[in-house]
């Protein structure tokens, strides 16, 4: 495989890193800031509901909201176990290195492709979110699938024109977005409880209202084929609340991964859960007649502009823009950092040229130039659906799911045999919260049998048969031994000999 020249300069950490069999090949520059922005920005609560409480009035009502919280709860117990691997395995490539080191090399590969396919079509339905919900309000133009997949079209260039030139650029765009983003949350949050109460627009009743949603069998599980209309209210912080382990994918580029990723992962979705909660609360408070607003395909953008009027709501609005172009912007670094971890181990199909990292801009601008093709390419085909920002956000629900099941489900097979560093463990908490995380993630893939998501298990049907024909390929070219991951043998002997020595 191609050998990055090695950076020097980066000390302790580019040594934990040759312990795994990698040079030091881009730079060390993201602080304990930086890394939780990653995170933050992925997770991005002003991009989950801006795309998702409409859907969660139609199918669940107002009162939906009040699955969030649940929802949070669950998805901090996947944070703190995925952090603890991540601890021990600070590696650009986050699930794939995790599953290929620890359970197997193959499982590692498919568990990398999910992430891969995952992380295409999230971008997607990020930027598709901006064009869809949030610049027809602010623009005032009519929304319609040509413009709407023009505009997505363009914000997918921009990001990765960014991306191509400079991560720390990128980097530090982020930083600012998500100090935007955290200021302007929590200013929009007061002023709608403020202007709503002034002027006698709050609606206490709108918080257990049902909307247009029938009473019968409202709270009930659902059967074989279809979910309750309550329990389909908990995708909306399934879909917001996913994404937080990005920062474990700039392992590579971090000071200290080992203690700053993990913590700021969990920081991610802890921040994430309070204040979009708070927020979810002013906003159904000021929705006014629910059932009208469940109508609208921009409902957050015109209860912000009916409560606080259209100068104010104007500049709310373009924060909330430059917070979803944040998030699409690291979706994509996330998705180019994988392909490229995954080409450096010649997983990727065409790895010599997305393994390359470009010497004058020292990032790896082929592979952002592959993974926007694709995004554009998957854009293109929904680009007339009337239900695509519903069918992309199903998918981009589903696809973390089962990453988070099976790294989960990865990690209590192998718990007892990870090496302790000392710099982040769930100690005494284990139990418990491992166990919130599998129920939590049993109940949450138990939604997806509903048949409303059908295209997207459409989607991730043909995307796993299309890794399964390419994987097929490398096993007959290569065998199983020749997916050994580089310097297997490092962690195993460390395994072992943690192992031997007795540790319970």
């Amino acid at each position: 495989m191609p050998e990055p020249k090695p950076i020097a300069g980066t000390g302790g950490d580019a040594a934990e890193l040759a312990q795994f069999g990698y040079q030091q090949s881009m730079e060390r520059h993201t602080g304990k800031f930086a890394s939780f922005a990653v995170a933050f920005a992925f997770v991005s609560i002003a991009t989950g509901i801006f795309t998702t409480y409409g859907a969660v009035l139609n199918s669940s009502g107002p009162v939906g909201i009040w699955t969030w919280p649940i929802a949070v709860v669950g998805q901090l117990a996947v944070a703190f176990v995925l952090g603890t691997i991540a601890s021990r395995i600070p590696v650009t490539g986050y699930a794939y290195q995790w599953m290929s080191r620890l359970a197997n090399p193959i499982l590692g590969w498919i568990i990398g492709w999910i992430s891969f396919t995952f992380l295409a079509i999230v971008v997607v339905a990020v930027d598709y979110t901006i064009a869809s919900t949030v610049l027809p309000v602010l623009l005032n133009y009519e929304g319609t699938s040509t413009v709407t997949w023009a505009v997505t079209a363009l914000v997918l260039v921009a990001q990765a024109t960014l991306l191509a030139l400079s991560t720390k650029w990128s980097q530090r765009f982020n930083n600012g977005a998500v100090t935007l983003e955290l200021i302007g949350m929590v200013a929009l949050t007061v002023l709608l409880l403020i202007v709503a109460a002034v002027r006698g627009d709050m609606d206490a009743s709108n918080l257990f209202s049902k909307g247009a949603v029938a009473a019968e069998g409202f709270w009930s599980f659902g059967d074989l084929t279809s979910a309750g209309p309550w329990m389909l209210g908990f995708l909306l912080g399934a879909f917001t609340i996913v994404g937080f382990e990005s920062a474990a994918n700039l392992a590579e580029e971090t000071n200290d991964p080992e203690r700053v990723v993990p913590r700021a992962m969990c920081q991610a979705v802890l921040a994430s859960g309070v204040l979009g909660f708070i927020f979810l609360i002013a906003v159904t408070l000021a929705a006014g007649d629910p059932v009208a607003l469940a109508e609208s395909g921009t409902p957050i953008a015109d209860v912000i502009k009916h409560t606080l009027g259209s100068t104010v709501a104007t500049l709310l609005l373009l924060m909330v823009v430059i917070a979803i172009f944040a998030c699409g912007l690291v979706i994509m670094m996330t998705g180019i950092r994988l392909t490229w971890a995954m080409s450096r181990d010649e997983r990727f199909p065409g790895w010599q040229q997305w393994a390359q990292i470009s010497p004058r801009f020292h990032t790896p601008f082929k592979a952002t130039m592959l993974f926007v093709i694709l995004a554009e390419l998957i854009l293109a085909i929904f680009s007339q659906s009337e239900t695509a920002l519903f069918t992309l956000f199903g998918a981009a629900t589903l696809l973390p799911a089962i990453i988070y099941a099976a790294t989960v489900v990865m990690y209590l097979l192998k718990r007892r045999d990870l090496p302790v560093n000392g710099k982040f463990d769930l100690g005494a908490w284990e139990k418990p919260i491992v166990a919130v995380a599998v129920v939590w993630l049993v109940f949450e893939l138990a939604l997806f049998r509903d048949a409303s998501f059908k295209d997207a298990w459409l989607y991730v049907i043909v995307m796993v048969v299309i890794g399964a024909c390419y994987l097929g390929y490398l096993l007959a070219r290569r065998g199983r031994d020749g997916l050994a991951m580089p310097d297997q043998h490092s962690i195993d002997a460390v395994l072992d000999q943690e192992a031997g020595s007795g540790r319970p």
